[in-house]
C-alpha cells in the first residue's frame, strides 16, 4: 500500500505515476489529475485531454487561447 500524495489516503490498490523522473502515488484518477495535470490559463479547468500550449501557456480550447490574446492556434486542423 502507499499513500496518496494528494489526499493523503493510504490505499491498496494505489497506482504509480512516473512524470519527469519522479515517482507519485496515488489512491484514484482524480487525485491523479488534480496534483499533474496542466491548468487553463483562462478558465482554470484541468486539462485531461491533449488541449493547447503556446511558449508554455497552457489553455483547454482554441477559445480560452484567443480570449487571452493567442491566436492561430486550433483544436482541430
Amino acid at each position: 500500500m502507499a499513500v496518496c500524495d494528494t489526499c493523503g489516503n493510504d490505499y491498496d490498490k494505489s497506482f504509480q505515476v512516473i512524470k519527469n523522473g519522479q515517482t507519485h502515488h496515488f489512491d484514484s484518477f482524480e487525485c491523479a489529475i488534480q496534483k499533474l495535470a496542466p491548468t487553463c490559463e483562462k478558465c482554470k479547468v484541468r486539462i485531461i485531454g491533449h488541449g493547447l500550449e503556446s511558449q508554455g501557456r497552457f489553455f483547454c480550447c482554441d477559445h480560452c487561447a484567443e480570449q487571452m490574446g493567442v491566436k492561430n492556434l486550433r483544436d482541430r486542423a
